[in-house]
């Protein structure tokens, strides 16, 4: 599970890193109380779960209350790629003197963990990968060793940050271990004027594997959208994540046009790897599993539809637990419901396996507007990428 921003932050609170006086607010009069009480110049920050806010407008600044609470209303239902800001982190403006870079994160490839530390920060890590190599540095921790005060000192020291902030990384490693995260990540971590070293940004993702492991509290503040989501920015992002989740389904969100469903991890990823290979970009996956009944073909479906960046949808199942007439009688039953909205975009669908006949059927007498079959991958891939090119012009 991703955290918000202001959420991560009051985990690091708990380990003792330091981090700017703030509240959320998810109204404008709410921005400005906020800000009356802080006494300082302040910083809004839209609560989304994603990277970019700055670049697209969703952070900004404000001198007082009252310019608080006019940059709380341009923030506020912004769409930051395709997650809704919802609520706003009204945050005490610090000055930095000098900024960094600091991660903890699973390394997967390597059985271990990572952390990736520099003395450049407040820029897309990658970009500076790219830029300058040298300029991150790795090191590998041992899970059974974890990283003391010695290691903290010679990580900091290797990356250019100064002495101070050896303790505050030995702290963000102890919040990856402690709370069973998979990253920790500050963007920028800085050194004030007054050579403190706080965390301005935090992005942490938990284990949801974990859970049962901690009682945490991660509850949204009132006032929030009353979708039935937990989460902020629902629509197309992580709430229609935690509305799957709740289903028993897999969903990720991507950036893309082309929505895509299939059944097997393996499937989903070959299938993302066409839909790329024929000029598109997805939107998300989902993954409804093998054994799919019509129900949470129809669940899946609705929340793929539900995603504001979705263009069209394609649809690949191979049938072997999962029945493809089941699957084609979930695509009906989806489309029922939404009614209009199910009219909205294309939805491409490739059948294949087990009752694969008996599934196009099913489709070809429901004869609804929205539906395309294709019979084979590629072609369902390119008929996709087709329509979401043609829907975006």
């Amino acid at each position: 599970m991703d955290l918000y921003e202001h959420q991560a932050k009051e985990l690091f609170k708990r380990h003792g890193i330091p981090v700017p006086p703030g509240a959320v607010a998810s109204t404008p009069a709410q921005a400005r109380a906020i800000a009356a009480e802080l006494g300082t110049p302040v910083v809004i920050k839209a609560q989304v779960r994603t990277g970019g806010r700055g670049r697209a407008g969703g952070i900004r600044a404000a001198a007082g209350p009252a310019t608080a609470e006019r940059e709380a209303a341009r923030v506020l239902g912004m769409d930051i790629k395709g997650h809704l800001a919802r609520r706003v982190l009204v945050e005490a403006a610090t000055v930095p003197f000098e900024e960094y870079y600091a991660a903890f994160l699973v390394d997967r490839a390597a059985g271990g963990f990572l952390a990736m530390v520099s003395g450049q920060g407040g820029m897309e890590i990658e970009e500076l990968a790219a830029r300058d190599p040298g300029a991150v540095v790795r090191l590998p921790v041992d899970p059974l060793t974890g990283l003391d005060a010695g290691a903290a000192r010679l990580l900091a020291a290797q990356a250019g940050l100064p002495g101070q902030a050896a303790g505050v990384l030995e702290r963000l490693w102890r919040v990856l271990v402690e709370e069973d995260a998979l990253l920790v990540e500050v963007n920028p971590l800085v050194c004030t004027t007054d050579q403190r070293v706080v965390a301005l940004d935090g992005k942490v993702t938990l284990d949801d594997n974990a859970a049962f492991r901690h009682e945490r509290d991660l509850a949204e503040p009132p006032g929030g959208d009353t979708g039935g989501d937990t989460g902020g920015d629902t629509g197309g992002a992580a709430g229609l994540e935690e509305r799957a989740r709740a289903k028993g389904l897999n969903y990720v969100k991507l950036d893309g046009s082309v929505g895509v469903i299939g059944n097997g991890a393996g499937l989903v990823m070959s299938t993302l790897d066409v839909v790329a290979g024929a000029g598109a970009a997805p939107a998300n996956f989902l993954d409804i599993g093998g054994g799919a009944s019509a129900r949470v073909m129809a669940d899946g479906l609705e929340i793929v539809l539900a995603d504001p960046g979705v263009r069209s949808v394609l649809v690949n199942v191979f049938g072997g637990i999962t029945s493809c007439d089941a699957v084609a009688d979930g695509i009906v039953t989806a489309l029922e419901l939404l009614g209009e909205r199910g009219h909205a975009r294309p939805i491409v669908v490739r059948l294949d396996g087990t009752n694969a006949e008996a599934g196009r059927r099913v489709l070809d007498e429901a004869r609804h507007p929205a539906v395309r079959q294709v019979s084979t991958m590629d072609a369902a891939a390119a008929t996709a990428a087709g329509l979401a090119t043609a829907a975006g012009v």
